[in-house]
C-alpha cells in the first residue's frame, strides 16, 4: 500500500468519525428536546459550520431534526413568555388602578369648580 493509499484511508476514517460525531450529537438533541441548530451542534462537537453545511450526510440529518422539532417551543422562550404574560397582568390591573384614580380626581375637580363658580357669584352679588 502506497503512502497516497495511506493517506486517503485515514482521511475516509476521519471523515466517518466526524459523520458519526456529528449524528451522535444531533440524536442526542432530539432526545433531550433540545432545539437542534448548527452554532449549537458547533459548540458541541466542534466541527466546523461549513462541514453541517456541505456534508450531505449530516445535511440530511439536520434537516431531519429541524423537520421533527418544527412545532417545538424553546424551553427558555416558554419562561419568557409566562414572565412576559405576568408583567403584562401587573400593567394592566395598574392601568386600570391609574384610570379609576383619574376619574375620581375629574370628578373631584369639577365638583371645586362648581364651588369656586358659586363663591365667584355670591361675590359679584355682593357687590
Amino acid at each position: 500500500m502506497s503512502k497516497y493509499d495511506k493517506m486517503l484511508e485515514i482521511n475516509h476514517k476521519q471523515s466517518v468519525e466526524k459523520i458519526q460525531r456529528a449524528k451522535l450529537a444531533i440524536q442526542e438533541m432530539i432526545e433531550e428536546e433540545d432545539k437542534v441548530t448548527v452554532p449549537k451542534l458547533i459548540q458541541k462537537t466542534g466541527l466546523s459550520r461549513g462541514f453541517f453545511y456541505k456534508n450531505p450526510e449530516v445535511r440530511k440529518a439536520v434537516d431531519h431534526a429541524l423537520q421533527l422539532q418544527a412545532g417545538m417551543v424553546d424551553k427558555r422562550r416558554k419562561i419568557l413568555d409566562m414572565a412576559m404574560d405576568s408583567r403584562i397582568l401587573q400593567l394592566e390591573q395598574q392601568v386600570a388602578k391609574l384610570k379609576r384614580e383619574n376619574e375620581t380626581l375629574r370628578k373631584e375637580n369639577e365638583t371645586m369648580r362648581k364651588a369656586l363658580n358659586k363663591r365667584d357669584l355670591n361675590l359679584i352679588k355682593n357687590f
